[in-house]
Protein backbone atom coordinates (compact mmCIF):
# COMPACT_ATOMS: atom_id res chain seq x y z
CA UNK A 1 0.00 0.00 0.00
CA UNK A 2 1.40 3.50 -0.86
CA UNK A 3 2.26 5.25 1.37
CA UNK A 4 -0.11 9.04 2.19
CA UNK A 5 1.87 11.49 1.11
CA UNK A 6 2.71 15.01 4.08
CA UNK A 7 1.07 17.05 1.97
CA UNK A 8 -2.11 15.37 1.57
CA UNK A 9 -1.76 14.89 5.62
CA UNK A 10 -1.48 18.22 5.80
CA UNK A 11 -4.14 19.16 3.67
CA UNK A 12 -6.55 16.85 6.18
CA UNK A 13 -5.20 18.46 9.08
CA UNK A 14 -6.10 21.77 7.44
CA UNK A 15 -10.18 20.29 6.91
CA UNK A 16 -10.67 19.60 10.34
CA UNK A 17 -9.04 22.53 11.82
CA UNK A 18 -11.00 24.39 9.58
CA UNK A 19 -14.05 22.84 10.08
CA UNK A 20 -13.76 22.90 13.72
CA UNK A 21 -12.92 26.70 13.50
CA UNK A 22 -16.29 27.29 11.71
CA UNK A 23 -18.07 25.34 14.32
CA UNK A 24 -16.79 26.79 17.73
CA UNK A 25 -17.24 30.16 15.77
CA UNK A 26 -21.17 29.47 15.46
CA UNK A 27 -21.61 27.70 18.56
CA UNK A 28 -18.68 28.38 21.22
CA UNK A 29 -16.07 25.96 22.44
CA UNK A 30 -18.48 24.06 25.00
CA UNK A 31 -20.98 23.92 22.75
CA UNK A 32 -19.38 22.31 20.06
CA UNK A 33 -19.18 18.12 20.01
CA UNK A 34 -17.23 16.42 18.44
CA UNK A 35 -19.60 15.45 16.16
CA UNK A 36 -19.81 18.36 15.18
CA UNK A 37 -16.82 18.68 13.85
CA UNK A 38 -17.08 15.13 12.23
CA UNK A 39 -20.54 16.50 10.21
CA UNK A 40 -19.18 19.68 9.38
CA UNK A 41 -15.51 18.10 7.84
CA UNK A 42 -17.51 15.54 5.94
CA UNK A 43 -14.52 12.93 7.81
CA UNK A 44 -15.59 10.25 9.80
CA UNK A 45 -14.74 10.12 13.68
CA UNK A 46 -12.08 7.48 13.03
CA UNK A 47 -10.42 9.70 10.47
CA UNK A 48 -10.75 13.16 12.51
CA UNK A 49 -8.98 10.76 15.97
CA UNK A 50 -6.00 10.48 13.81
CA UNK A 51 -5.25 14.02 13.53
CA UNK A 52 -7.26 15.07 17.01
CA UNK A 53 -7.40 13.23 20.30
CA UNK A 54 -9.77 15.68 21.15
CA UNK A 55 -11.46 19.09 20.99
CA UNK A 56 -8.98 20.22 23.45
CA UNK A 57 -6.60 19.23 20.92
CA UNK A 58 -8.99 21.26 18.14
CA UNK A 59 -8.51 24.06 20.49
CA UNK A 60 -4.85 23.80 20.72
CA UNK A 61 -4.23 23.81 17.49
CA UNK A 62 -6.54 27.27 16.35
CA UNK A 63 -4.54 29.40 19.09
CA UNK A 64 -1.45 27.85 17.88
CA UNK A 65 -2.20 28.97 13.79
CA UNK A 66 -4.01 31.91 15.18
CA UNK A 67 -0.95 32.76 17.00
CA UNK A 68 1.31 31.77 14.27
CA UNK A 69 -0.81 34.76 12.18
CA UNK A 70 -0.92 37.52 14.28
CA UNK A 71 2.95 37.02 14.79
CA UNK A 72 3.85 37.27 11.05
CA UNK A 73 1.90 40.23 10.87
CA UNK A 74 3.75 42.12 13.95
CA UNK A 75 6.73 40.86 12.61
CA UNK A 76 6.54 42.03 9.49
CA UNK A 77 5.23 45.49 10.64
CA UNK A 78 7.63 46.10 13.52
CA UNK A 79 10.71 45.25 11.30
CA UNK A 80 9.95 47.87 8.31
CA UNK A 81 12.84 50.30 7.94
CA UNK A 82 12.61 53.45 9.14
CA UNK A 83 10.80 52.53 12.58
CA UNK A 84 7.32 52.36 12.83
CA UNK A 85 5.79 54.31 14.99
CA UNK A 86 3.15 52.62 17.62
CA UNK A 87 0.65 54.46 15.68
CA UNK A 88 1.54 53.32 12.43
CA UNK A 89 2.07 49.20 14.52
CA UNK A 90 -1.02 49.46 15.64
CA UNK A 91 -3.11 50.83 12.82
CA UNK A 92 -1.49 47.90 10.52
CA UNK A 93 -2.06 45.36 12.99
CA UNK A 94 -5.82 46.32 13.90
CA UNK A 95 -6.62 46.57 10.25
CA UNK A 96 -5.50 42.82 9.71
CA UNK A 97 -7.10 42.12 12.80
CA UNK A 98 -10.52 43.64 11.34
CA UNK A 99 -10.70 41.68 8.53
CA UNK A 100 -10.05 38.03 10.13
CA UNK A 101 -12.83 38.43 12.49
CA UNK A 102 -15.73 37.83 10.77
CA UNK A 103 -18.15 35.24 11.47
CA UNK A 104 -16.12 32.18 11.46
CA UNK A 105 -12.75 34.29 11.10
CA UNK A 106 -10.41 32.51 13.02
CA UNK A 107 -9.31 35.83 15.79
CA UNK A 108 -13.14 35.60 16.22
CA UNK A 109 -12.42 32.69 18.69
CA UNK A 110 -9.24 34.08 20.51
CA UNK A 111 -11.84 35.78 23.50
CA UNK A 112 -13.39 32.51 23.63
CA UNK A 113 -9.71 30.98 24.10
CA UNK A 114 -8.78 33.39 26.79
CA UNK A 115 -12.02 32.42 28.58
CA UNK A 116 -11.27 28.93 28.77
CA UNK A 117 -7.53 29.24 29.80
CA UNK A 118 -9.16 30.75 33.20
CA UNK A 119 -10.65 27.56 34.19
CA UNK A 120 -9.22 25.07 32.40
CA UNK A 121 -4.96 24.19 32.96
CA UNK A 122 -5.12 22.82 29.52
CA UNK A 123 -6.18 25.18 27.81
CA UNK A 124 -3.81 27.80 29.61
CA UNK A 125 -0.70 25.46 28.36
CA UNK A 126 -1.70 26.28 24.67
CA UNK A 127 -2.85 30.06 25.37
CA UNK A 128 -0.18 31.40 27.36
CA UNK A 129 2.91 30.70 25.55
CA UNK A 130 1.13 32.18 22.60
CA UNK A 131 0.80 35.46 24.52
CA UNK A 132 3.84 35.65 25.98
CA UNK A 133 5.33 35.24 22.57
CA UNK A 134 3.50 37.94 21.19
CA UNK A 135 4.97 40.51 24.50
CA UNK A 136 7.93 39.33 23.60
CA UNK A 137 7.90 40.87 19.87
CA UNK A 138 6.37 43.99 21.93
CA UNK A 139 9.74 43.59 24.24
CA UNK A 140 11.74 43.77 20.94
CA UNK A 141 10.11 46.22 19.30
CA UNK A 142 10.21 48.88 22.70
CA UNK A 143 14.28 47.81 22.67
CA UNK A 144 13.98 49.94 19.00
CA UNK A 145 12.14 52.81 19.98
CA UNK A 146 14.54 52.78 22.61
CA UNK A 147 17.40 52.59 20.68
CA UNK A 148 15.79 55.02 18.01
CA UNK A 149 15.73 58.10 21.24
CA UNK A 150 11.94 57.54 21.40
CA UNK A 151 11.84 57.14 25.24
CA UNK A 152 13.99 58.42 28.30
CA UNK A 153 17.02 56.68 29.29
CA UNK A 154 15.74 53.80 32.09
CA UNK A 155 12.33 53.41 30.71
CA UNK A 156 11.18 49.81 31.97
CA UNK A 157 10.92 48.21 28.35
CA UNK A 158 9.12 44.97 29.64
CA UNK A 159 6.34 47.98 30.84
CA UNK A 160 6.14 49.41 27.60
CA UNK A 161 5.70 45.87 26.05
CA UNK A 162 3.35 44.75 28.02
CA UNK A 163 1.17 48.04 28.05
CA UNK A 164 1.15 48.52 24.08
CA UNK A 165 0.06 44.34 24.13
CA UNK A 166 -2.59 45.41 25.58
CA UNK A 167 -3.82 47.60 22.68
CA UNK A 168 -4.57 44.61 20.43
CA UNK A 169 -6.89 42.34 22.45
CA UNK A 170 -8.72 45.43 23.59
CA UNK A 171 -9.56 46.50 20.38
CA UNK A 172 -10.52 43.01 19.55
CA UNK A 173 -12.99 43.10 22.30
CA UNK A 174 -14.30 46.14 21.16
CA UNK A 175 -14.62 45.61 17.96
CA UNK A 176 -16.25 41.89 18.24
CA UNK A 177 -19.25 43.00 21.12
CA UNK A 178 -19.39 46.98 20.47
CA UNK A 179 -18.34 46.51 16.68
CA UNK A 180 -18.49 50.72 16.84
CA UNK A 181 -14.44 50.59 16.78
CA UNK A 182 -12.56 51.61 13.16
CA UNK A 183 -8.59 50.77 13.24
CA UNK A 184 -7.89 54.07 11.81
CA UNK A 185 -9.47 55.61 14.61
CA UNK A 186 -7.38 53.65 17.21
CA UNK A 187 -4.49 54.55 15.14
CA UNK A 188 -5.08 58.66 14.91
CA UNK A 189 -6.02 58.03 18.90
CA UNK A 190 -2.47 56.44 19.38
CA UNK A 191 -0.42 58.93 17.61
CA UNK A 192 -2.46 61.70 20.07
CA UNK A 193 -1.21 59.96 22.86
CA UNK A 194 2.08 58.55 21.87
CA UNK A 195 4.02 61.04 18.99
CA UNK A 196 7.24 59.53 18.59
CA UNK A 197 9.80 59.92 15.55
CA UNK A 198 7.81 61.12 12.18
CA UNK A 199 4.13 61.70 14.03
CA UNK A 200 6.29 63.98 16.67
CA UNK A 201 7.56 65.83 14.21
CA UNK A 202 4.16 65.88 12.92
CA UNK A 203 5.19 64.44 9.02
CA UNK A 204 3.15 61.16 9.01
CA UNK A 205 -0.17 60.97 7.32
CA UNK A 206 -3.35 62.07 9.14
Amino acid sequence: MPRVSEEHLERRRQQIVEAAQRCFARKGFHQTSMQDVFAESGLSAGAVYRYFKSKDELVAALASDAGTDIRAVLLEVMRRDPLPTPAEVVGAVTAWMSQNSGIEGRLRLAPQAWALALTDPEAAGYIRPTVIGIRGMWRGYAQRMAEAGWLPAGTDLDAVAATLFGLLPGYLLQFLIVGDLDPRALERAVRSLLPYGRDQAGTSSP
